[in-house]
């Protein structure tokens, strides 16, 4: 028995059927094909961009990347919140401008700024907070152990005068040739802004008893260390700013709280 739909008569009684079917195939596809043609524009933009970020923002040339994912800032605003006291609105601000401070100078500058971007911003968010406490304003002693290539020293810098203070800067590295040279740490330290000759550069190391004498004719409200150091609390005014990558032995320091890789400390009275 032959086919229903071979059948001649049937064919002709189908065909308006068919033909509508078959325009309305051509609808959907060639919209389908508009879409799939927009989408991959849209790829494709986002490649070029994601392409130019990652020259911007990836590891090359510094320890780590800039890349925070919304959850990572999200955890180190609460971190910082919980060291300083300090409402949620008012961190998420200054860790913002934070980490647009680390990714312009590293831009602008010579070097990088060792850590993470989650601690590098949470040092320059809780720093200025806890030396801010008591609202007073004026100039901060800062010293800077194991500072590099003094780019975290100038945008410390300019978070503080965010907070109506000035910083007087004593770093404390190796300052050994290649892209470390004094010249190039004042350099750097002028995108902070201020003076950078008037800043202090000791060459060495904080457990070097010459270093120590140098560093040690002062005390500071604001005191960053690379590595924990014994006796780093006699260097502290009392409610100065201790960071550390660690908890610090000895006396004269009381524990605030951890943020990112750092550990903050008060100077005890």
């Amino acid at each position: 028995m032959p086919s229903l739909l071979s059948n001649p008569l049937t064919k002709r009684l189908l065909r308006p059927a068919l033909s509508l079917v078959e325009q309305r195939m051509e609808r959907v596809t060639y919209a389908f094909q508009k879409d799939l043609d927009a989408l991959h524009h849209e790829v494709a933009d986002l490649r070029r961009q994601s392409y130019g970020l990652g020259l911007l923002l990836d590891r090359a040339g510094r320890d780590a990347h800039r890349m925070p994912t919304p959850a990572q800032v999200d955890r180190l605003v609460g971190e910082v919140r919980a060291v300083t006291g300090a409402a949620d609105e008012r961190v998420r601000e200054d860790v913002t401008v934070a980490y647009r401070h680390l990714v312009a100078l590293e831009a602008l500058g010579v070097g990088g700024i060792g850590g993470t971007v989650s601690d590098v911003c949470g040092r320059l968010a809780a720093v200025p907070l806890l030396a801010a406490g008591d609202g007073t304003g004026g100039v901060v002693e800062v010293l800077e152990v194991g500072a590099r290539h003094g780019l975290f020293a100038a945008a410390l810098r300019r978070m503080l005068r965010r907070h109506g203070m000035e910083a007087r800067l004593t770093l404390v590295g190796p300052l050994e040739g290649g892209s470390v040279r004094e010249e190039v740490v004042r350099d750097n330290l002028a995108l902070g802004g201020g003076h950078p000759d008037e800043v202090r550069l000791v060459r060495g190391g904080l457990d070097e008893p010459r270093v120590r004498e140098l560093v040690g004719d002062r005390r500071y409200g604001v005191v960053l260390l690379d590595a924990p150091h014994d006796g780093a609390g006699a260097l502290a005014v009392p409610g100065a700013v201790v960071v550390s990558p660690d908890a610090l032995p000895g006396p004269g320091l009381r524990p605030l709280g951890g943020a990112a890789d750092s550990v903050y400390h008060a100077g005890a009275a």
